[in-house]
């Protein structure tokens, strides 16, 4: 600063009269210190506010700018959600975040209010699963208002459920239009106001003060240490609209104090030192106060310097454009790169032109909102057009520069290039459809469930409703529903399988049944393996094959092989029978011949004759018996159709009439009118016929013979039984010999052993089956099974 030199006093009237002059001196003295004081109080208190306003200031860039910051961070949170609304690489973005701002405590995703994503987790706890619109109502209303004003909004300083006091920033985050949660930050109260320059322990004179409305009690609570009445000092105050924040700065000393004047005794007599005193001190408080503000001017200059170059260089396109006209006052060069034109091209062009005409309509009616003032901000993603006609995929915010209730001017846009990300993500949902397509094109079905989660669905391929008739959501819909549809007769062997064996290897492969959804019965083979490890089990991935056909082969190919191994049996039984009967009867017809030549009497002869004649009868029986079988066997399409049993079941009582008589027997016949079987006409006849007369042949000497013939359904078939109180069979002795050829064990007269050997065969030619059950001496009870 400039001073300019003193005149020398000129000889004068007040020289010559030193009384008057004296006298006029002090009373100018007396009014030029008067003028002085009052100078310097007013000056003094205005550097001091000037002092104030400065740091003030300083204090709001250094506030804004970390507010900035954050909002930015909260930015890159919330674009690690996709369109589903998962995060992806949370975990490695919030290291990042936290490792680049060390003054922050946490960073959170807030899905729905309740805080499911924090980093880092350890001495963040207690935050996790908090639900803001839960806990209390400050956090539910802090939370409500960041959604009302559709930015980002602090709460606090609180009582931080971690431990000490911060305040928590919320952005809400939108999925099309639809709420999806918040982006958050937490920053300890210690560490926002360091980084905001608030430091009562750097500043002898100067005290800050930091303030808020409680939401609930309307009542503003300060959260500094020190005096928070300010009346009798000098200060001012910022406020934030961020947290609704009120920040105060007070210089403690008192003006008047410090610079009262004495009385006029001591003021009078020191008048030439305590003049030269007070100048010397007002030209040096003086100069060290313009001193300082040029420090702070420079300060502000650097500081503007410093944001000019940011918005110059900064790596995303910033834009002012004229809120009434539509045109651009000024660009940076990112956003010029971005767009093609040059700094002053693009000052000449409106902001409408550039956006592709699909986005023109929800551009108007965001930017229609933020001019009538229903919003002071809006994001959204749009396409813009360069100059060479090419679409970009950009992340616009859009923010006024104008203050609530004033007259809209201007407003700031910040474009983010995000092509290659929306072409990266078309991409994905491209790779993640054919992968889709290529799950469900696999004949089987693919499935994967969470062993954490007591084995639930996460995931089932379409190919569910093509093999077991069920949708993909009811595979999904319950705990358990896999489980519910197993056959009930493969359940608890599952259920052992997984208890056992499940965690044992990393592969396993085991067959069951699935009860279909239309009620049939499919054989599941299923291959499925442990993810990620043994050590680690997370997750089950596997793949169900149908293999009711495999199993059906395989069960037609063991009736065959049982049918093939019965025919052989049969076969080597037949042959016993041929070789042994007609070796006999060839040998007693043979020895006969040679009796009838060697006969020496006519009477010989004739007696040899007769003999030869029973031996020839018994060997047409025999023959016609086994042509009798071997019809069966031979018989390849025998016919089979309805017969009611009940019908064949009197022919067969009638036929037997005259023995039923001759014994005094008693028939019990239960069979009703209704039962109908598939069976052979001819077939049937025989084998009831054959078991009744049975009944009848080997009853009990010394009691009536009683026989019951009853049906009872059995599924989809029938179960006739026909029992007797006749003399029994030794089943322990004779069971497998029962149904054998020339098979006799009672020694009657008329026995051959062939009707119960005809009879099995005829009902397995069939199809069905026949059982027995006896006590010998207390009756036999013959089952037939149709199926």
């Amino acid at each position: 600063m400039t001073v300019r030199s003193k005149q020398p006093v000129k000889t004068n009237w007040f020289i010559l009269n030193p009384k008057l002059t004296a006298a006029l001196f002090f009373i100018l003295l007396i009014a030029i210190i008067s003028l002085i004081a009052h100078q310097r109080y007013l000056i003094v208190k205005e550097n001091r506010e000037k002092e104030i306003s400065v740091m003030l200031e300083s204090v709001e860039l250094r506030l804004e700018q970390l507010l900035k910051n954050s909002q930015n961070i909260t930015l890159t949170l919330a674009l690690t959600i996709n369109q589903n609304g998962d995060p992806s690489n949370f975990e490695e973005i919030a290291a990042e975040i936290i490792k680049s701002n060390p003054y922050l405590q946490a960073v959170q995703l807030v899905p729905k209010g309740v805080i499911k994503y924090t980093y880092p987790l350890k001495g963040n706890e207690q935050a996790l699963d908090l639900d803001l619109f839960k806990v209390n109502k400050q956090n539910a209303m802090a939370a409500q208002k960041a959604i009302e004003l559709r930015k980002m909004y602090y709460q606090g300083p609180i009582d931080l459920v971690q431990g000490g006091k911060g305040v928590v920033g919320r952005l809400p985050i939108y999925i099309g239009k639809k709420f999806w949660g918040f982006s958050a930050i937490v920053i300890k109260l210690d560490e926002l106001l360091k980084a905001a320059g608030i430091d009562n322990n750097s500043q002898e004179f100067y005290k800050f003060q930091f303030s808020k409305v409680n939401p609930i009690t309307n009542e503003e609570e300060f959260f500094l240490p020190g005096n928070k009445s300010f009346s009798n000092n000098t200060f001012k105050t910022k406020t934030f609209e961020e947290g609704d924040w009120k920040i105060y700065l007070t210089d403690v000393r008192a003006v008047y104090a410090d610079y009262q004047l004495g009385s006029l005794v001591i003021f009078g007599i020191l008048l030439s030192i305590l003049s030269s005193f007070l100048l010397l001190r007002l030209l040096t408080k003086q100069g060290q106060l313009y001193g300082t503000l040029d420090e702070q001017n420079d300060l502000l200059s650097a500081a503007e310097s410093k944001y000019k170059t940011i918005f110059d260089n900064a790596a995303i396109g910033i834009g002012r454009v004229n809120s009434i006209t539509g045109e651009f006052l000024e660009a940076n060069a990112f956003l010029c790169d971005l767009i093609g034109y040059s700094s002053n091209e693009l000052t000449h062009k409106k902001i409408k032109t550039l956006i592709h005409g699909e986005d023109l309509a929800s551009d108007a009616r965001d930017f229609k909102r933020l001019l009538k003032n229903e919003i002071r901000e809006f994001s959204s993603v749009r396409r813009y057009v360069n100059k060479n006609g090419e679409v970009i995929w950009a992340n616009a915010i859009v923010s006024p520069l104008w203050n609530e209730g004033e007259a809209p001017s201007n407003h700031i846009i910040i474009v983010d290039d995000i092509t290659k990300q929306v072409a990266y993500e078309e991409q994905i949902i491209a790779s993640q459809k054919h992968i889709e397509e290529l799950i469900n094109s696999i004949e089987g079905i693919v499935w994967e469930a969470s062993i954490k989660d007591n084995f639930a669905n996460t995931f089932v391929s379409s190919k569910v409703y093509d093999i077991l008739g069920y949708t993909q959501e009811e595979w999904a819909s319950e705990l358990g529903f896999f489980l519910k549809k197993i056959y009930h007769e493969d359940i608890e062997r599952v259920t052992q399988y997984l208890d056992n064996e499940l965690l044992i290897r990393k592969h396993h492969a085991y067959e069951y049944r699935i009860e279909a959804k239309d009620g049939s019965i499919i054989w599941i083979r299923d291959s499925f393996t442990i993810e990620p490890s043994l050590e680690n089990p997370e997750k089950i991935r596997g793949i169900m094959m149908d293999i009711t056909a495999v199993k059906e082969a395989e069960e037609t190919l063991h009736q065959s092989y049982e049918l093939v191994n019965e025919q052989n049996k049969r076969l080597l039984n037949f042959s016993y029978i041929v070789s042994h009967n007609l070796r006999s009867h060839a040998s007693n017809i043979d020895g006969i011949t040679a009796l009838i030549s060697n006969a020496e009497t006519d009477e010989e002869r004739s007696e040899m004759i007769s003999l030869l004649r029973k031996v020839v009868v018994n060997l047409n029986d025999t023959l016609y018996n086994l042509n009798n079988i071997v019809n069966i066997h031979t018989s390849i399409n025998m016919v089979r159709e309805p017969l009611n049993l009940l019908e064949y079941v009197n022919n067969a009582i009638q036929t037997q009439e005259a023995q039923i008589l001759s014994k005094q027997a008693e028939v019990i016949n239960e069979v009703t009118e209704d039962v109908f079987v598939y069976f052979n006409r001819a077939y049937l006849e025989s084998v009831l016929l054959n078991l009744i007369s049975n009944a009848l042949r080997y009853s009990h000497a010394l009691r009536k013979p009683v026989i019951k013939i009853t049906c009872e359904p059995n599924g989809s078939g029938y179960i006739l039984s026909i029992s007797d109180n006749g003399v029994g069979i030794d089943l322990s002795k004779n069971g497998e010999k029962l149904f054998g050829l020339n098979q006799t064990f009672h020694g009657n007269n008329d026995a051959r052993g062939f009707g119960l050997f005809i009879t099995k065969n005829q009902i397995e030619a069939m199809g069905d089956k026949i059982e027995v059950e006896s006590t010998l001496g207390v009756g036999t009870t013959f089952r037939i099974l149709f199926v």
